[in-house]
C-alpha cells in the first residue's frame, strides 16, 4: 500500500473495538486498498465528529494517513443511500463482515469484491423474505472464494464433462463435482450446481444444498475457526 495520505476512499467499516479511553480501532474494507486497520483518535468522545459516522454497513468515504500497520483516520464522510439493516438481514451483515475479517488479507485490494459487497448490502436492505437474504449470502460466499483463488467449478465435473441436471454429485474440495456412485446426505443435485453457476437460488432445494456446500467449503478454508456471527444468529 502506498504510504502517506489517502483521501476520500470508498470504504465500509467491518468491526470496531475501544482503544484506550476515547479512541477506536477500526477494521475497514476499502475499494482500492483492501482491508485496512485504522485508529480513530477521540472517536468515543461525546462531541467527536467521528462518533456517529463510524458504523458498519453504511457507505463512507474515509481519509487516513500513516506509515505503520495501523493508520490514522483523519476524516469520515457518510455517503448515504443504504437502508439500515435490522432483524435477519442485520445478522447476515455481521456474517459477511466476519468472513472478510477472517479470510481477506490486509492491504490486498479487491475492487470487484468491494462492489459485490456493496450490492449485497443493498440487497439485504431490501430483503423482505428469508430466501432473499439467503440468496445474497450464497452469492457473496461464492464471490469471496473466487477472489481468494478458490473458485468453484459448477458447470462441469472434475473430468471436464458437463453437469447433468438430474444426476447426483459429491463436491470434492479443490477437485470439483464428482458423479456420485450412491446416494449420500452430502450429495448435490446437478440442477443445484447449475443454478449456483448462474447465481440463481429461487429453487428451495438449490438454496438448501448450496448452503450445506458453502458451509463445508468455508469450514475448510477457515481451518476450523468457528464464526461468532453464526453462533450469535443461532
Amino acid at each position: 500500500m502506498p504510504r502517506g495520505r489517502i483521501d476520500a476512499q470508498p470504504t465500509y467499516v467491518l468491526h470496531t473495538r475501544p482503544y484506550r479511553e476515547t479512541s477506536l480501532l477500526v477494521e475497514a474494507f476499502s475499494r482500492d486498498y483492501g482491508r485496512v486497520a485504522l485508529l480513530a483518535r477521540g472517536a468515543r468522545r461525546p462531541h467527536s465528529v467521528l462518533r456517529g459516522l463510524i458504523m458498519a454497513f453504511q457507505p463512507l468515504e474515509l481519509s487516513w494517513s500513516g506509515k505503520g500497520e495501523v493508520l490514522t483516520l483523519m476524516k469520515a464522510e457518510w455517503q448515504g443511500g443504504q437502508p439500515l439493516l435490522s432483524g435477519q438481514p442485520l445478522f447476515c451483515g455481521y456474517y459477511l463482515n466476519e468472513l472478510l475479517l477472517r479470510l481477506l488479507p490486509r492491504e490486498d485490494a479487491h475492487p470487484w469484491l468491494f462492489e459485490h459487497y456493496r450490492r449485497i448490502l443493498r440487497h439485504l436492505g431490501q430483503a423482505t423474505r428469508q430466501e432473499m437474504a439467503e440468496s445474497g449470502l450464497r452469492s457473496f460466499e461464492r464471490a469471496l472464494l473466487s477472489e481468494l483463488g478458490y473458485g468453484l467449478t459448477l458447470d462441469r465435473d472434475c473430468k471436464g464433462q458437463p453437469i447433468v441436471a438430474d444426476a447426483r454429485y459429491c463436491y470434492e474440495i479443490e477437485r470439483g463435482p464428482v458423479l456420485a456412485a450412491r446416494r449420500d446426505a452430502s450429495d448435490l443435485a446437478g440442477q443445484s450446481l447449475l443454478d449456483m453457476a448462474c447465481d440463481d437460488y429461487a429453487n428451495a432445494v438449490t438454496r438448501s444444498e448450496a448452503k450445506q456446500l458453502m458451509r463445508r467449503l468455508l469450514a475448510h478454508y477457515l481451518e476450523g475457526v468457528e464464526l461468532h456471527s453464526r453462533t450469535l444468529f443461532i
